[in-house]
């Protein structure tokens, strides 16, 4: 792996520093990964704010877009992780004054999971706050089996139109009501001749003969829901034209704006060739091209490849993408003189994570559970981010060992004497450090746990109330290939055996999650190319239950 980063584990907090030296008009929130507008003072109480974000690696995205008349926050997480509500949360009350805040988020679960439990605690404030959900991802219509319509580069569209309404001055329901048209109005399609590589796995996502490209695909690593013999760039341009015309209903004689995207590594010549012919056979279709947009809006790091996003438009909604923007990487931004670099970071109290010192050791035998758990995790790093890359975007082993590194260094500020209130603990902490939809899953499996535990010590009751809160919040169901297919096992054989039946009957789940058809989480998007591997959430399960088992067993 060859990239200008000084480590894998710093990439991100360098690049945002690197992002409030280099764009005109942003500030830094370092500890919530935040950036911000630096003139929000002025305009906090005057407009609605917008905020938006992800996991990085799809830069300009999201914080290219922070400026006047577009984003007013973004919030960056880990490579291809969705950052954790607390920092969504910040975000929010760092920006957003009297007329509230639309929070633009692409659908994934994970930033579903974490934009939404933070627009719950904004809400709980009291402030005003509506979301927007971007699904304009078409690959996938023909199929129930998959997590959903992914969010892609036709949300920097949403981003465009919804922050020209706030600068307008329109009421926070009138510029959620055009974020949803517009979010309605957009459809995408991407192909990819590579894929990057996660700094911290060190390999690409997935590998492609030389005559092969992946079609359909996301923007996080993911393989696309097929692969098909490479062809010629009008060939390809044409493939993903049909393909959006035909599934987005749209037709000859609408009014469209085109984005021809980047995805990291394709070169301006080929760029130009695609995109060029995107245009001619829009036009010998009777659409009319009204804004043709061409260049990096939202990447999969160092990925080769292309997207092409189509508008409907009419007179209003081009007024809305012609108004002036200060955000950078928006074509035509207005711009400023950088400052200095200093002033652009902010101290912000974070909300921390809620830990109590407690008088004793606590109770032995839950600490050594605990350290074990954390322990089997850390091990398991490699093995489940390989697992993780055959269906996924390849981060999982290395966002659920940085979340045990974190209980792990907690532990000594937890009331180990409690069980109840140090799985309460465990959950901020883990949320905090994860992220990603395993952030909030994790979370509420301790939260529920915890609810049962403050009546009595039963774990058999705990694990099943568990495995509800994980179903409740993520949406799945036993058979859909996920964490709970190895933790329901465990939790129905614990109500009736001993917890090394219990343990075995969560790996046979997770093995058996290799037969099953995904239908939650990004492997959903490859549909049978799934079956054969286990799903490496659920081996995780599985891993850090016998991590359990053994250290009670001594």
């Amino acid at each position: 792996m060859k990239k200008l980063i000084n480590t894998p584990a710093d990439a991100v907090n360098d690049m945002l520093h690197g992002m409030a030296a280099l764009y005109p008009g942003l500030s830094l929130v370092p500890a919530a990964r935040v950036l911000f507008r630096a003139d929000i003072g002025e305009v906090r109480d005057k407009q609605v704010a917008l905020v938006s974000g992800g996991g990085s690696g799809h830069e300009p995205a999201h914080a290219g877009y922070v400026g006047a008349g577009m984003l007013s926050a973004a919030v960056a997480g880990e490579v291809f992780t969705s950052p954790p509500p607390v920092s969504v949360f910040t975000a929010i009350k760092q920006v957003t004054g009297a007329p509230g805040v639309l929070l633009i988020i692409k659908n994934y679960t994970g930033d579903r999971l974490n934009f939404g439990l933070a627009a719950e605690l904004a809400r709980a404030e009291g402030i005003p706050v509506e979301t927007v959900t971007v699904a304009d991802d078409v690959a996938l219509l023909d199929s129930a089996d998959y997590a959903g319509a992914r969010g892609l580069a036709g949300t920097v569209f949403v981003h465009k139109i919804a922050g020209a309404a706030a600068a307008l001055g329109k009421p926070l329901p009138e510029v959620a009501a055009l974020a949803r048209s517009a979010a309605e109005d957009v459809a995408t399609m991407g192909l990819s001749l590579s894929a990057g590589i996660v700094p911290t796995v060190g390999r690409p996502s997935y590998t492609l003969p030389d005559d092969e490209i992946e079609l359909g695909l996301g923007i996080h690593g993911e393989p696309g829901v097929r692969r098909m013999p490479l062809r010629t760039a009008n060939e390809l341009a044409e493939e993903l034209v049909q393909t959006i015309l035909s599934r987005a209903r749209v037709h000859s004689d609408e009014r469209i704006a085109l984005m021809i995207n980047n995805l990291g590594a394709t070169t301006a010549m080929e760029l130009a060739i695609f995109g060029g012919h995107a245009v001619r056979l829009l036009q010998s279709r009777g659409l009319r091209v009204e804004r043709v947009y061409s260049g990096a809006f939202m990447t999969s790091l160092e990925a080769a490849g292309v997207s092409l996003s189509i508008l409907r438009v009419d007179d209003d909604r081009l007024a809305l993408l012609d108004w002036p923007t200060a955000a950078p990487a928006w074509p035509n931004a207005i711009q400023k003189n950088v400052g200095s670099a200093d002033q652009k970071i902010v101290a912000v109290r974070v909300p921390q994570s809620a830990t109590s010192a407690r008088s004793n050791r606590g109770n032995l035998l839950l600490q050594a559970a605990i350290e074990a758990a954390c322990d089997a995790l850390i091990e398991a790093e490699s093995h489940l981010s390989e697992l993780d890359r055959r269906t996924g975007d390849g981060d999982l082993g290395t966002n659920l060992a940085r979340g045990a590194r974190a209980v792990k260094a907690a532990l000594d500020k937890m009331p180990l004497d409690n069980a109840a209130a140090t799985l309460r603990t465990m959950a901020s902490v883990f949320q905090e450090a994860v992220g990603g939809s395993s952030g909030p899953l994790y979370a509420a499996m301790f939260i529920r746990a915890s609810r049962t535990l403050e009546d009595g010590l039963d774990w058999a009751n705990a694990a099943m109330t568990s495995c509800q809160a994980i179903a409740e919040l993520g949406g799945a169901q036993p058979g859909d290939r996920t964490m709970l297919d190895a933790l329901l096992p465990f939790a129905t054989s614990l109500q009736e055996s001993d917890l090394d039946e219990a343990v075995r009957a969560a790996e046979e789940g997770a093995q058996w999650t290799a037969t099953m058809p995904p239908r939650r989480g990004r492997a959903s998007y490859l549909g049978q190319r799934a079956l054969g591997h286990p799903d490496a959430g659920a081996v995780a399960v599985a891993i850090w239950l016998r991590g359990v088992q053994r250290a009670l067993q001594k």
